[in-house]
């Protein structure tokens, strides 16, 4: 088994790679100007944020145990302290292909783009999840990182840091918009996740689950569905409108309500079954989604 390279400065990427650097903090990698072959199966750990852009399928790459859907014209998404495992296809040597944008979390201190760097999602997407970009994507894509690189290129000035920041936070907003362009050309597969969801809530409540392993979370059911959590939970919220949490609590009061309207039934016993560890949790929980307790909704149904 090969020895895991970790890689925890721009720089440090760009040895690797035989590349020059132009900033301690950031840089656009084009592929095509190294010369460096990684032996197939080394896991890189990285400590930077980076996108690569796959331009061809010469390569594949593994999280973990599984392949991403990395075919040619795909992004990939890796925030700091993620493991990723470059595979050859049919060889023993790979050389990376397409561009790559890596940059440092220091870069993002003090501006607004690093205080809500955590609303990007798809930095904590796994498998099956990578962005596929049409044509003009693939477009807007290169001159965002052309319009990084340029200022790289470019002598470091007080606007440097401003304008490279800046650059970053188009692309990513650039990319928001284009999952959700993929969440709908991907409908159809997103309604069948939605439908195994509500099948995969309904059987869990109705069984002795909850008692055993407490409240249905959000992170249970994605890795039933075999989805990272963000990438979960931003589906169901295009297909339904509803986060996946807001989901799971509405499923929760309409079992709820079912139980209470048992009158052989103790308001104990119902927060029991439903997962509650304590009845004054199931309590407050329910009148915060009803506006009565238990008591009083069971008292308005007599």
């Amino acid at each position: 088994m090969k020895n895991v390279i970790n890689i925890s400065t721009v720089t440090e990427y760009n040895e690797l790679l035989g590349l020059d650097t132009f900033h301690p903090l950031i840089s656009v990698v084009d592929f095509s100007k190294s010369d460096t072959l990684l032996p197939a199966g080394q896991s890189i750990n990285y400590n930077l944020y980076i996108v690569y852009f796959k331009t061809e399928r010469r390569c594949s790459l593994r999280y973990g145990r599984n392949n991403y859907d990395y075919q040619a014209g795909t992004l990939v998404f890796l925030a700091p302290g993620q493991v990723l495992t470059v595979e050859g296809i049919g060889e023993d040597e790979v050389k990376p292909t397409g561009y790559a944008l890596l940059f440092h979390p220091d870069l993002l201190r003090g501006s607004s783009l690093g205080h809500h760097m955590k609303d990007y999602n798809f930095f904590s997407y796994e498998v099956h999840e990578a962005l596929h970009l049409s044509l003009q994507e693939k477009k807007i894509v290169f001159e965002c990182f052309q319009k990084i690189d340029y200022e790289l290129q470019h002598t470091i000035d007080k606007h440097s840091k401003k304008l490279i920041v800046s650059n970053i936070e188009l692309f990513l907003n650039y990319c928001i918009r284009f999952y959700d362009r993929q969440f709908i050309t991907r409908s159809d597969a997103g309604t069948g996740f939605v439908e195994k969801f509500e099948r995969l809530l309904n059987e869990y409540l109705h069984s002795d689950k909850p008692q055993i392993e407490g409240i249905p979370s959000v992170a249970l059911f994605a890795k039933e569905l075999h989805l990272s959590p963000n990438y979960f939970g931003d589906l169901i919220k295009k297909e339904t409108g509803k986060t996946a949490q807001e989901y799971i609590q509405t499923k929760l009061i309409d079992v709820a309500k079912e139980k209470i309207f048992n009158p052989e039934k103790a308001v104990n016993e119902v927060s029991y079954e439903l997962g509650f560890k304590y009845p004054q949790h199931f309590i407050r929980f329910f009148k915060q989604h009803v506006g009565h307790t238990p008591n009083e909704y069971r008292n308005s149904l007599n």
